[in-house]
């Protein structure tokens, strides 16, 4: 199995039309449709369904097309890293991010680095915690900034110098707005949106037994999109402060929660991870400003 032909298969994907993939892909129409073929023929599976016009992908198709990028972001990855090795001065850094204010300290730190090696990119990519892990597990993000305690048996960290405070965001119209801070039982007859990681993490330790009674109306992974229910009046959402936008002109608040609850960040890598040079050259940075 080529990566050229993984390339082809996810042109194919992205297109859906074969003819339309091998104009961007500059091949002939022909020499695509038959390495498509040949591809399925190895693997066994079909991951096309066909028409005149349009190709779609299978189940099988689908689950392909997951391992394909996997797979090429991972090539990708190691041939810019072996490229870089007599690059001093400069590199690619993959780096997952959760949601927070908080990443400003380790934003400071890369900044001090490309004053010093200014051909240094970083690439970012944000989610929740549980996402980022699983692509820094699987070698795909050199460094991972997380808010959740470590698990110190796979990762090595430092602890950031900043953390966040959790608060309910809700409509300046809603009558908990006129509250100086938000308490327990403040919640417990409100719609809420809750933070899926914080739902098995920071909710059951200031909620306690009182979760069960809680009227959860959805729950997020990051948290821009709930602003715009929260606008439309769907429920309040427990986050944290700074996310949103909730200054004077805004029709949202914030309101911190009384007894205060917060939540640590950390940078972690993988034990025994094998950097590339820029990604050392930031390790020895934020060693130096968080160690």
């Amino acid at each position: 199995m080529e990566l050229r032909v993984l390339r082809y298969f996810l042109e194919a994907a992205r297109e859906g039309n074969v003819t339309h993939a091998a104009q961007r892909l500059h091949v002939s129409q022909p020499t695509l449709s038959r390495q498509l073929k040949d591809l399925e023929d190895e693997l066994g599976k079909k991951l096309f369904t066909r028409s005149n016009y349009s190709i779609k992908l299978t189940e099988e198709g689908m689950l392909f097309r997951k391992r394909a990028e996997d797979i090429l972001e991972m090539a990708d990855k190691t041939l810019a890293e072996f490229k870089a090795l007599d690059e001093v001065n400069g590199g690619d850094i993959h780096i997952g991010c959760a949601e927070s204010n908080g990443i400003a300290p380790f934003i400071r730190a890369i900044q001090k680095l490309k004053e010093k090696y200014p051909r240094i990119r970083c690439h970012f990519y944000s989610s929740g915690t549980d996402a980022v892990n699983e692509r820094l597990d699987r070698g795909l993000l050199d460094f991972a900034i997380i808010i959740q305690e470590v698990d110190l048996e796979k990762y090595n960290y430092l602890k950031m110098p900043s953390q966040d405070h959790w608060g309910l965001i809700m409509r300046k119209d809603h009558p908990l707005a006129n509250h100086s801070c938000i308490h327990l039982n403040d919640l417990t007859e409100i719609p809420l949106i809750l933070s899926r990681q914080a739902m098995r993490e920071e909710m059951p330790r200031w909620f306690g037994e009182a979760q069960d009674k809680l009227n959860i109306v959805a729950t997020y992974d990051l948290l821009f999109n709930t602003s715009v229910m929260v606008r439309e009046n769907f429920g309040c959402v427990l986050g944290f402060d700074g996310l949103v936008y909730t200054g004077p002109d805004s029709d949202l608040c914030f309101r911190p929660l009384e007894p205060t609850l917060t939540s640590p960040m950390y940078i972690i890598w993988k034990k025994y991870q094998v950097f590339s040079p820029a990604a050392s050259l930031l390790l020895e940075e934020l060693k130096r400003n968080f160690g």
